[in-house]
């Protein structure tokens, strides 16, 4: 188990008030175990890294890109590398995916779970 630097939980705390639009709409379809009664966590902390959003039964992580992830390719790779060591599966949504097609994006997380 990994203990989580004080300093990250207060900058995922910070993280969730300030919503983009894209996450605001994948976060309607999400919370209150909406989504076949899995409980989904938003902007939570996983080691030195904070995730969009993540379904701890299923140690699934759903990240969503905005236009800044195109300027730290190399974070991301070096992010996704370390996540995926420690046991989790990550799933990567544009903005634009989300905005416009949510229903395709919710089916898409949806087959992940009939599949594991």
């Amino acid at each position: 188990m990994h203990r989580i630097k004080p300093e990250i939980l207060k900058h995922a705390r910070e993280l969730r008030r300030p919503l983009t639009p894209a996450e605001q709409i994948l976060w309607h379809h999400l919370r209150n175990a909406q989504l076949k009664g899995i409980k989904v966590r938003r902007q939570h902390p996983i080691g030195n890294f904070i995730v969009d959003f993540y379904f701890a039964q299923y140690k699934l992580i759903i990240e969503i890109d905005g236009d800044s992830h195109a300027a730290q390719i190399d974070y991301d790779r070096i992010r996704t590398s370390w996540l995926e060591n420690e046991g989790y599966r990550i799933l990567r949504y544009t903005n634009r995916d989300v905005m416009d097609h949510p229903v395709a994006v919710l089916e898409d997380i949806l087959d992940y779970f009939k599949k594991t």
